[in-house]
């Protein structure tokens, strides 16, 4: 009697822990099979080479290739309303940044919450903004380009890559600081906005590191970089801070997220293999050419990326409803 009993009690604990080692089975295998990795943004633009600069070492830390897929249509809403919606299995990202996960989050109806329908993962790069102008604007600092616009407000342009766009809202801010509202153009992109800039079609705009070449052969004149600390491609350009406009910065950053409810042991396979490649030297490299800045190993966290949104969110969110920006559906 004794003997059935022992038999019955082992069944029993056997049973018992089947579930757990179900579960602990399920994190171990992931992952299975290939991942996507949805970007907002059409091949070929800065998010898209980002994606696709980290796939290739993630790939290798993960074991299963991943899959770029591209919608930039209504600013990548639609593109991350489908991660929103996925499985929360880890086999469908979001790769997003401050105008996904963020200035959409006012500037378009969505069925999704830009924070609370995504899982953080960690944070991955920056690149910070340059205040540039037409090359004959006649001023050659940002003082005297902050002067320049509020006397010539009323007839001022400024391009920006599209409504909503990182120009747009950084646009919008320096209007509520210098109390001056100038006229936006809109452009289709970067690309055309700085081609026009270089044929002086408007007066100024924020443009990124990847313009460069273009600052110091004089084809646009480049006045302060909107961030703390001086750009590593371009120590020669002070900061806001040091050039008359304390405070003021425009960082666009990226991040990787997951449909809400993903296990957090997959967030942590994720997150381990988003380091791995981060720390690769040719990744580096690569992404410094872009003109990213990778943000330090302390800050290549879930609750890192979840802070630095909540942050911008805070900030951005009152200036951007104040001005009432809608995006283009």
């Amino acid at each position: 009697m004794k003997l059935v009993r022992r038999k019955f009690l082992k069944l029993t604990a056997g049973t018992v822990a089947l579930p757990a080692l179900s579960h602990i089975a399920k994190a171990q295998a992931y992952p299975s099979r290939p991942i996507t990795m949805v970007v907002g943004a059409a091949a070929g633009g800065p998010t898209d080479t980002i994606a696709r600069i980290m796939s290739v070492r993630m790939r290798i830390a993960l074991g299963q290739p991943i899959i770029i897929e591209n919608n930039g249509s209504a600013a990548g809403t639609i593109a991350h309303g489908r991660v929103a919606r996925a499985a929360p299995d880890g086999y469908t990202l979001s790769l997003g940044q401050l105008n996904t996960h963020v200035v959409n989050g006012v500037a378009y109806t969505l069925p999704y919450d830009v924070q609370k329908d995504f899982e953080p993962i960690a944070l991955i790069s920056s690149n910070p903004f340059f205040f540039a102008g037409r090359r004959d604007l006649p001023v050659n600092d940002l003082k005297g380009l902050i002067d320049w616009l509020k006397v010539n407000s009323d007839r001022a342009t400024m391009g920006t890559s599209g409504t909503g766009s990182p120009e747009h809202v950084g646009g919008v801010l320096l209007q509520s600081v210098i109390e001056r509202n100038f006229r936006f153009i809109p452009y289709r992109g970067g690309a055309p906005k700085i081609q026009d800039l270089v044929a002086r079609q408007f007066d100024w705009t924020f443009t990124n590191p990847g313009n460069l070449p273009l600052m110091r052969d004089g084809s646009i004149k480049v006045y302060a970089l909107a961030a703390k600390t001086r750009h590593e491609l371009a120590p020669e350009i002070p900061t806001t801070d040091e050039a008359g406009l304390p405070g003021f910065y425009l960082t666009y950053w990226h991040g990787l997220w997951a449909p809400r409810a993903t296990s957090q042991e997959v967030i942590a396979k994720l997150n381990t293999a988003l380091v791995y490649a981060l720390s690769d030297p040719e990744v580096n490299k690569r992404l410094k050419e872009v003109g990213q800045e990778i943000f330090p190993r302390d800050r290549q966290t879930a609750e890192s990326l979840a802070a630095l949104q909540k942050a911008e969110i805070e900030k951005w969110w009152p200036i951007l409803k104040a001005a009432n920006i809608k995006g283009e559906q």
